[in-house]
């Protein structure tokens, strides 16, 4: 569920002060990943890369105490749950949004994203999870890309990590990884903490 508290007596009061009025309050941070073991696992276990990667994403959000507070219409709310929102190719060519809530085990999490994505892509219907707060993710494979940059719109301002196709290298593979967010739910240190902690939780992922 989500509560409405006071900006003034949060964390993040004065980046309230500071961002709620601004006309571009976004911040976007880009960081080259070493997906190796992702990849690995992937096809060692028969698991959809994009899959486990949203795992990690929100595994690692779920330790970052700012992704619990978000600003929506001049207000500030807190969460206590977390989902991750994935864009799902339907069978009419078309595409829905499917929002799948963290599990700490990763065999449910993954076991709920199988199902719900399967039923966005076979019922041509997106799906979404009122009252948790949302971490959107765009991967967009059909390209190497450096950098994503998402629209800005007041009716979203949920962070987002957006990513291309990764790259095979000898020894690694890489994948650069981009990440959006308001400045009023964290300042550029919280970000940077938060993919620092994506890239451990990778690097640490078991099967």
């Amino acid at each position: 569920m989500k509560t409405e508290i006071d900006p003034k007596v949060s964390p993040r009061a004065e980046a309230f002060e500071l961002w709620m009025t601004s006309p571009m309050p976004m911040v976007t941070l880009t960081k080259r990943f070493d997906v190796s073991r992702v990849v690995r696992l992937s096809k060692r276990h028969g698991r959809k890369f994009n899959a486990l990667l949203c795992w990690c994403i929100i595994k690692a959000a779920s330790q970052v105490e700012q992704f619990y507070f978000l600003p929506e219409q001049g207000r500030l709310y807190r969460y206590d749950r977390l989902a991750v929102n994935v864009i799902v190719s339907n069978r009419k060519g078309g595409i829905n949004s499917c929002d799948i809530p963290f599990a700490d085990s990763i065999d449910e999490f993954l076991e709920q994203y199988d199902r719900l994505t399967n039923k966005a892509a076979e019922e041509c219907r997106s799906s979404f999870l009122d009252d948790w707060m949302i971490v959107g993710t765009s991967a967009v494979i059909h390209t190497e890309l450096e950098c994503i940059v998402n629209q800005y719109t007041d009716k979203f301002c949920n962070p987002m990590v957006m990513w291309g196709r990764y790259r095979k290298g000898m020894f690694r593979t890489i994948l650069p990884i981009s990440f959006q967010f308001h400045h009023v739910q964290m300042d550029g240190g919280h970000g940077a903490n938060f993919l620092d902690m994506l890239q451990t939780t990778i690097s640490h992922l078991k099967l």
